[in-house]
């Protein structure tokens, strides 16, 4: 008997190793090892690594569980899986804005992988680059943009099994091992202790709402929840799996990683480069980091084993964004793979063109401006990171969670999660539906509330 085609290129993991290094792929990225360094420096060190942990436990990881039982239960991407549940139009908008977030977000997300692409050949080549130099030259930029979304397409054009579950399965050790190497390094210069200080003991006097904010928005951003990712994936996983001890080993990988991301930077920052603010904000990794690297003796492949580092981060997670508007256009629109990766593909390229140009001081995409709720947003990079990023992400969190949790059974998806793991019952079970009726929603409509300026100022997470 014939397959139907849809069937084939759709595709499933052959192994829950193999659905683990992909959900682990996806979750870890520039998220835990470039943006988790410079908000802890933001926040008060050792403060906002408790307060992040806790985030992690106590929503995202409710919500991780959540998001793979409604994929799994549907077998569908997101828009299918809400519809195939009974969701109606209304729920169904939930997907349509998955589908868009990580179509948004790989263009733009892929401009900072092509940094990290031009950094590994500076680094190996051991030619110092200036950092601001570097990303208001279109000239290096785009074209390594273009590269780096390539290959995430050579990846995804592989399919489920021979594609994503083969790449991540090779990705995740090298990223293990590069990390362990660098954090080995510098935790044990002289002088590294003070950094280990500042990241690892926590002065809980700084812990305030805002550090709150940002330890939480990071949670949802670094688990990859909210994304409609997890439903996708939860989408190729066999009924026999289990999906609580899956999601544990992936909330774990992902924290290790951003734990680990820590520990390659605050020592090596501390010990080199005594005096330098770890505020450094976003650029803490671009800018300072290859200063520490230049310090450190055979500094130049350090660097660039940290800049591969980065490289594969980021492409554990653009496989996945990629993947969703194409499991989308193969379910709904009975597209053949090779069509929806392509054609999502150079979407994403030509929105990627004015993400690049926004850090061009004096560009049309660098002064664009706008007050969205409150909050005022400049260069298409930084709408693009707040409204699709930030805000769009953590509004399907809250929607999902009212899904699953009042708008539809979810004792179905208590079965779901119980179904491949049978200790999943009793007061786990009960805690679970407790979080993701009641916990989940309210600290999620607060953080909304507080995006907005509710409780004062505006605050982005």
């Amino acid at each position: 008997m014939a397959v139907p085609i849809e069937s084939e290129e759709r595709g499933q993991f052959g192994s829950s190793l193999g659905f683990i290094m992909a959900a682990a792929g996806s979750a870890v990225g520039l998220g835990n090892i470039w943006r988790f360094p410079y908000l802890v420096g933001e926040n008060g060190g050792g403060a906002f690594v408790f307060v992040y942990i806790l985030c992690v436990l106590l929503i995202a990881l409710p919500l991780l569980f959540n998001e793979i039982a409604l994929g799994r239960k549907s077998g569908k991407n997101p828009i299918g899986a809400i519809r195939d549940t009974g969701g109606n139009k209304f729920w169904q908008l939930t997907g349509v804005l998955c589908v868009l977030v990580c179509f948004f977000v790989f263009s733009y997300y892929s401009v900072i992988a092509g940094w990290t692409v031009g950094y590994i050949i500076t680094e190996i080549i051991n030619v110092p680059v200036d950092f601001e130099v570097f990303i208001e030259t279109p000239l290096y930029v785009i074209p390594l943009t273009f590269l780096f979304i390539l290959m995430t397409i050579s990846i995804v054009l592989g399919g489920v099994s021979g594609g994503i579950e083969k790449a991540s399965k090779f990705l995740m050790p090298v990223l293990f091992i590069i990390i362990i190497f660098i954090a080995g390094r510098s935790v044990t210069l002289e002088g590294a202790q003070a950094g280990i200080d500042y990241y690892l003991k926590p002065d809980f006097a700084k812990i305030n709402p805002t550090v709150i904010l940002q330890a939480l928005g990071q949670a949802f951003f670094s688990m990859s929840v909210g994304w409609g990712l997890m439903i996708t994936f939860g989408s190729y996983l066999p009924k026999k799996a289990n999906i609580i001890q899956s999601s544990g080993w992936i909330a774990g990988m992902d924290t290790s990683v951003a734990l680990l991301g820590g520990l390659m930077v605050f020592p090596a920052l501390f010990a080199l480069l005594p005096g330098k603010d770890p505020a450094a904000g976003p650029a803490l990794v671009f800018d300072v980091l290859p200063k520490v690297f230049a310090e450190m003796p055979g500094g130049h492949i350090i660097g660039a084993l940290f800049f591969t580092l980065l490289m594969v981060a980021a492409l554990t997670s653009t496989i996945s964004m990629l993947e969703v508007p194409v499991a989308y256009l193969i379910d709904d629109r009975k597209w053949g793979r090779k069509k929806a990766t392509w054609i999502v593909g150079i979407g994403a390229m030509l929105l990627s063109v004015p993400s690049a140009l926004s850090a061009i001081e004096g560009n049309f995409f660098a002064d664009l401006s706008f007050n969205f709720l409150g909050n005022p947003l400049t260069g298409f990079f930084g709408i693009m990171d707040f409204i699709f990023g930030t805000f769009a992400v953590i509004v399907i969190c809250l929607m999902l969670a009212l899904y699953t949790g009042w708008a539809s059974k979810i004792s179905d998806y208590a079965d779901e999660l119980a179904s491949g793991a049978p200790s999943f019952k009793g007061p786990f079970r009960g805690a679970w539906i407790f979080f993701i009726k009641y916990v989940c929603p309210i600290v999620i409509i607060l953080l909304i509330l507080n995006m907005v300026g509710i409780f004062g100022a505006p605050q982005a997470a």
